[in-house]
């Protein structure tokens, strides 16, 4: 049957972050990406994020600095309020959007360096201390783009002053001018704010580059984090996919994603169902379903949700949004340990299949991260009836409760399969089943097995595919049909594969340009001698879908299994993904854990077959 696998979420990653350490560097050098770090140990533990658009053009707008930070105090601001309200959310970390192009280059914070808005108190300063002593963190949002500098008939910068302060002649509305100048802000604000935790940037700019910005944040402040907006910029340790829509179901966010764990991801989204970012005087509802499901589908991929809420000018929301925090608190603080201390199901961290399951269903699966025996299913949509089934990915199922109500449910485990059936609760946005297992049974220990392909990339083995790191994978070097041949040394039962795919482009046509990388068409071969090798014993074609995917095989005893690959589902228009295929792994199981096991207590099971 296979040897039983307890492998911990996260194992993988946190031996990588205990190995590397993190150097004080005496100066600038050249920078290195490093997609895991213990810096980021925070951000990869948080689930939530509260982003905050906030400045001298918030409405109702103010051109005076003075006259902007009047207001802002007469009407009571308290960075307190904001530290509470994103504990409602569940998040653990702050985002502080003034110095934004849209909202008038203002700092809600004192500085000796004049060429735009900045304060005499200390909103920042007030804000680190209110969420420091909360336990929660913030960052600074940082932008690159003058562009907006004379947003609504007023010009925001001021070069003359700027201009004097640095002894030659810059001119802010130019990039390198602008450049020049948030390089100075961010060396300010990296010495006089120790308490901060990094910068949340948006895009990039030359000047930066040029005179080794991010090479001076990491020699001075190494246990900062570093955020970009949209781009896979390699020194970041996180990457920010902004306001994605148009996948189906509407919630399922991380569908429009493009940045493969272990990347650190966030998904950046309004809870306002219409309008801008930032307060624009109207009172816009929130979409309870969408939102929710939206976080709740991101920790399910193990994505970061920061969520953005238009803090008006005194610093309080809108009371729609206040209403939405309040009713969030309560609803997730019912379910928060199916999504707190967790990762996404069925990717590198093992788990339940996500995505599309029977009768109209659809969801996500988490696991825990302290016990990889406890797994979370979360139905967003219920299917028609009462019964779901999922794929099991060779995790042998003990018992499934209602997580809300601790009702134990009746489930029947075969062929790859949990049915779960008599669940007649469920919630208009969230169903939580908790599913206990004994490990996972009669899957082919990959270091038994040898890996080799048809075709390869440089610096892309098929042996990536066995190694259980997701940083490494197999690539097919832009060629089709393109096959991984798997050595099980010794004839050995089996039953099927189960594939993960990198997660490195969207599952869906957003675009001509922008499209899923993922198998389509294939076919499976087996031999007891390598040479030969017979018709196909299975083919079709895989959804483009996010996560593990499974392709059964007639039960059979061979030594040498092939997969084939025939396309992708890339188009020719899309010249990134169009022919390209990279998987980080895949497994063979022997046999289907618990098959013909039924239990009607949800405990233990009246069938067990033995193992």
């Amino acid at each position: 049957m296979g040897r039983r696998s307890r492998r911990r979420p996260g194992a993988w990653l946190a031996a990588v972050l205990s190995a590397v350490v993190t150097l004080t560097l005496t100066g600038p050098t050249p920078a290195r990406a490093e997609v895991t770090n213990p810096r980021q140990q925070w951000l990869r533990q948080s689930q939530a994020g509260l982003f905050l658009h906030w400045g001298m053009r918030t409405s109702p707008g103010y051109t005076s600095c003075s006259a902007w930070e009047k207001a802002v105090t007469d009407g009571g601001w308290d960075a307190g309020y904001w530290v509470a309200e994103a504990k409602k959310l569940h998040a653990s970390y702050l985002v502080l959007a003034s110095f934004h192009s849209r909202l008038g280059y203002a700092r809600a914070w004192p500085s000796a360096i004049p060429g735009s808005c900045s304060t005499k108190r200390d909103f920042l300063g007030e804000l680190i201390d209110a969420a420091s002593a909360q336990g929660l963190k913030v960052m600074l949002y940082m932008t690159d783009d003058p562009q907006w500098h004379a947003e609504g008939g007023h010009e925001w910068l001021d070069s003359a002053a700027y201009s004097a302060y640095k002894g030659h002649d810059v001119d802010l509305t130019t990039r390198d001018g602008f450049g020049e100048y948030s390089y100075d802000n961010f060396v300010e604000v990296l010495r006089k704010y120790p308490e901060l935790s990094g910068f949340w940037i948006d895009n990039d700019n030359d000047y930066w580059l040029d005179h080794g910005l991010y090479e001076k944040i990491r020699a001075d402040r190494p246990g900062w984090l570093l955020s970009n907006n949209n781009e896979d910029t390699p020194i970041m340790d996180t990457v920010s996919n902004e306001q994605k829509t148009g996948m189906t179901p509407a919630y399922d966010y991380p569908q429009a994603i493009w940045t493969p764990q272990p990347r650190l991801t966030e998904a950046c989204f309004k809870l306002p169902s219409s309008g801008a970012w930032w307060y624009s005087g109207t009172d816009s509802a929130v979409d309870q379903g969408l939102t929710l499901g939206r976080l709740i589908s991101d920790s399910g991929s193990s994505v970061k949700s920061l969520m953005a809420e238009t803090a008006q000018v005194n610093g309080r929301f809108p009371s729609k949004q206040e209403a939405f925090n309040n009713y969030a608190k309560t609803y997730l603080d019912k379910i928060w340990g199916s999504l707190g201390g967790t990762e996404g199901g069925g990717y590198s961290y093992g788990g339940l299949q996500p995505g599309t399951w029977n009768d109209g269903a659809h969801g996500v699966t988490t696991v825990s991260t302290a016990d990889p025996d406890r797994h979370f299913v979360h139905v967003l949509t219920r299917p028609s009836g009462s019964t779901l089934t999922l794929r099991d990915n060779g995790y042998q199922a003990t018992g499934v409760t209602d997580y809300r109500t601790g009702k134990k449910l009746s489930f029947r485990q075969s062929d790859g399969r949990i049915t779960i059936s008599g669940i007649t609760d469920w919630d208009p946005y969230d169903t939580v089943l908790a599913v206990r297992t004994d490990g996972r049974q009669g899957i082919v220990p990959p270091g038994s097995l040898t890996a080799s392909a048809s075709v390869s990339a440089n610096g892309h083995p098929a042996s990536a595919v066995l190694d259980g790191d997701p940083r490494t994978y197999w690539d097919n070097d832009t060629t089709l049909p393109a096959s991984v041949t798997l050595d099980l040394r010794s004839a050995k039962s089996v039953r099927y594969l189960a594939v993960n795919q990198r997660e490195w482009s969207v599952s869906y046509a957003r675009s001509d340009t922008e499209q899923s990388a993922r198998i389509r068409d294939y076919q499976v071969h087996v031999s007891d001698n390598g040479r030969d090798w017979g018709g196909p014993v299975a083919s079709g074609t895989l959804p483009s879908a996010r996560g593990v995917r499974f392709i059964d095989i007639p039960a059979t005893t061979k030594r040498y299994l092939r997969l084939t690959v025939n396309s992708t589902w890339a188009a020719a228009t899309d010249t990134k993904h169009h022919r390209k295929l990279l998987l980080d792994e895949v497994r063979i199981g022997s046999a289907y854990p618990g098959s013909g096991r039924t239990t009607t207590d949800g405990g233990a099971p009246r069938i067990r077959t033995a193992r």
